[in-house]
């Protein structure tokens, strides 16, 4: 399968995509636990099919030295028993974000306050950008229908 656009071959594409993937980089280093960075964005991914970056993320994660018992867990995150408060309460936090539409109340407020408890405010705010910048990546992926596999852990770094 071949991706219907190269968005780098592109000369407006790759000026904003320049800008996108510096913001991805500022938000790796932000106080939000890598950990939990990798589990929000394979959730998301994994909530909105975009292959791609499931696959980025699980392999990311793998590297990093997550689990393959959690990263299989991570789509069923409210039954396992392998996550912590934090990394539960960042996940619900994600889901109810990028599914924004269906929950016609956008993201509750006992939602926010579970996160809150969790996370300091540069942190919570880091998750909230995470959160917006992966929704963002996934349907530039989708829209392009970006082939999934070949990534290798360490290749945008």
């Amino acid at each position: 399968m071949d991706a219907r656009l190269n968005y780098f071959a592109d000369p407006t594409a790759a000026k904003a995509l320049k800008h996108l993937m510096a913001a991805g980089r500022t938000l790796k280093e932000s106080p939000l636990p890598a950990a939990t960075q990798e589990l929000v964005a394979l959730r998301v991914s994994q909530i909105n099919g975009c292959a791609v970056c499931v696959d980025m993320h699980t392999k990311e994660a793998a590297a990093a030295g997550e689990t393959s018992v959690r990263l299989h867990l991570v789509a069923a995150w409210r039954e396992a028993t392998v996550f912590t408060g934090a990394e539960r309460a960042a996940l619900e936090l994600a889901e109810q974000a990028t599914r924004v539409a269906d929950a016609a109340g956008g993201v509750d407020d006992e939602v926010w306050a579970r996160a809150a408890q969790h996370y300091d405010e540069e942190q919570l705010t880091a998750l909230a950008l995470l959160i917006c910048f992966m929704n963002t990546a996934n349907r530039m992926n989708i829209i392009a229908r970006q082939p999934a596999g070949d990534y290798e852990a360490g290749q945008f770094h």
